[in-house]
């Protein structure tokens, strides 16, 4: 029998197939966009690569990112790639589709640096463009019930009627259709946060029809931490879908002893068979904007509207009111005045404002000789925009404790982006650059809080699992070639608060759906993402 040709083998390797088995030495070969073989590999190849001293594992997911903007911008995913990341889900409470002419206005009016045409309609009309353009990784979606609901009854804060939630759940079933992941949720963001648990559950019900996950944004990740936990539940239960939680955490110091509870609540739930699962990042710092800390009432209308009421001194007042109480409609995330210092301004719109970046609340309100929440809302106002901030409200013990839940996979929760040109003018959080990487060196080679083998189970397999995603996040013949290497004694996140845009380094080879996207730990330029859709649909 002759010897098979294959386009790739790497050699010698560590083999970790996903599982969180312990790992075994041998040869992985990829062929026409496929594994073809694992572990012991006769034949050769079109180009042999020696991958001796690295761990080669099935391509990381990151199951909560931001990049819906930033790869119309740059498709290389520079940021990404270098951390391992094959897969982006994009689409946390607001997705890119499906619009009508009102949102593609104010899609328009609302970008910042990064500007783009929208040359698309639905979700699933997006998802084919930005493939088309060229991505290095591949990419899928949630649909956003924030945009769902902003679809039919715009900004305005009331509940739906019954045949505007008959609409919201057509558009729904339509994204699902389309090859959406599922619905998503985010309950401290306007419109999203103006939806009850009612509404919640006839969306999720939609997406369940179809497979389809719910994945929420918590209501409360501070002071009602437990009472939004409870509320997930109950949408899980009722709707029939499978629920996540985004980035699990507990938010502000009075509040990090509610992550015990949290955690004994979901074990519990899920002993019970309940399919409830979170993800989370490895970084004690949160990363939003300015709106995050405002009450509902004063978001309603949408961005404009915010802006003007900002404007009136009445309404100023009574915020600084409000705020004062940390009062934000039960929905806060314990971040309040008297904390100004654990503020950090990171992303302007307006370039007369940039030298602000990298500045406290604290201290650009002593340079304006004004209080901290009023800096806050005359930034607002100058700059036209949400502002974005990190937030210093979580707790390193509590990190570690998340750390060793078998049930929770790793995001960015941020854009995926380049250390070089439009993206200089921010200061993005460092987990935009080294979120997977840091799980790899600091929890799992320096503080050993996970085995190697588990960590890579829950940054692919996981995922995909959860996500119903086919033939990915496992070596395994005939499953898609989305393969990385990396050094595991030397792989590190470099990124800090202060200078965010460093690469991480060790990842060492990238492959994406058999095409190496980094090689020698070098980017290719190579753009061979594919739309990863749900129900084992792929895009050519």
């Amino acid at each position: 029998m002759p010897s098979r040709v294959y386009d790739y083998v790497l050699r010698d390797g560590t083999l970790f197939d996903g599982s969180g088995d312990a790992p075994v030495r041998g040869d992985l070969a990829i062929h026409q966009g496929l594994i073809a073989a694992v572990g012991e590999v006769n034949g050769s190849a079109s180009t042999c690569i020696n991958v001796d001293g690295l761990a080669i594992t099935p391509g990381f997911v990151n199951p909560m990112c931001w990049a819906n903007e930033s790869l119309i911008v740059d498709g290389r995913s520079q940021s990404d790639i270098r951390q391992g990341i094959t897969l982006e889900v994009m689409g946390e409470g607001w997705s890119m589709g499906p619009l009508n002419d009102k949102l593609k206005a104010y899609q328009r009016e609302r970008q910042g640096t990064l500007r783009y045409p929208i040359e698309w309609t639905t979700l699933e009309q997006y998802l084919d463009w930005l493939a088309r353009r060229g991505v290095s990784p591949n990419i899928a979606s949630f649909v956003g019930a924030g945009l769902i609901r902003a679809h039919v009854l715009g900004f305005e804060n009331r509940p739906a009627t019954r045949s505007e939630l008959v609409a919201m759940q057509d558009l729904v079933r339509q994204a699902m259709a389309g090859g959406a992941l599922g619905v998503s949720a985010a309950l401290i963001y306007s419109p999203g946060l103006y939806a009850d648990t009612d509404e919640l559950i006839a969306l999720a019900s939609a997406a369940a029809e179809y497979g389809g996950i719910y994945i929420t944004h918590l209501r409360s990740e501070g002071d009602h931490f437990l009472e939004s936990l409870e509320e997930f539940f109950t949408i899980v239960r009722q709707s029939g879908a499978r629920g996540e939680i985004y980035h699990l955490k507990a938010a502000g110091p009075d509040n990090w002893h509610k992550i015990d509870e949290a955690i004994r609540r979901i074990e519990t739930e899920r002993a019970r068979g309940l399919p409830v699962t979170a993800d989370m990042y490895p970084y004690s710092a949160s990363a939003t904007g300015l709106d995050a800390i405002m009450p509902g009432w004063v978001l309603e209308g949408g961005h404009d509207a915010w802006v003007a009421r900002l404007r009136d001194v009445q309404v100023r007042d009574r915020l600084v009111r409000e705020l004062s109480r940390n009062g934000r409609d039960g929905n806060d995330l314990n971040i309040e005045p008297r904390s100004p210092d654990n503020v950090l301004l990171v992303d302007f719109r307006n370039p007369g404002l940039r030298e602000h970046t990298g500045k406290t609340l604290a201290q650009v309100a002593t340079e304006r000789g004004a209080g901290p929440l009023q800096t806050a809302f005359d930034l607002v106002i100058e700059d036209n925009s949400r502002v974005g901030c990190v937030y210093f409200t979580m707790s390193e013990e509590n990190i570690r404790k998340q750390i060793t839940c078998p049930w929770i996979s790793f995001c960015t929760d941020s854009a995926s982006i380049a250390a070089e040109g439009l993206f200089l003018e921010s200061n993005p959080h460092p987990r935009a650059y080294g979120a997977f990487p840091r799980v790899l060196a600091k929890y799992v080679r320096e503080e050993k809080l996970l085995s190697l083998e588990d960590a890579i189970r829950r940054m692919s397999a996981l995922p995909c699992e959860v996500l119903r995603i086919p033939r990915r996040g496992r070596l395994r013949e005939g499953w898609f070639a989305d393969v990385i290497a990396f050094d595991p004694d030397h792989i590190q996140d470099r990124a800090t608060f202060m200078e965010p845009h460093q690469y991480a380094t060790g990842m060492r080879h990238v492959f994406v759906n058999g095409t190496p996207v980094l090689r020698d730990g070098e980017h290719t330029g190579a753009t061979p993402g594919r739309v990863v859709r749900h129900s084992g649909q792929s895009g050519p």
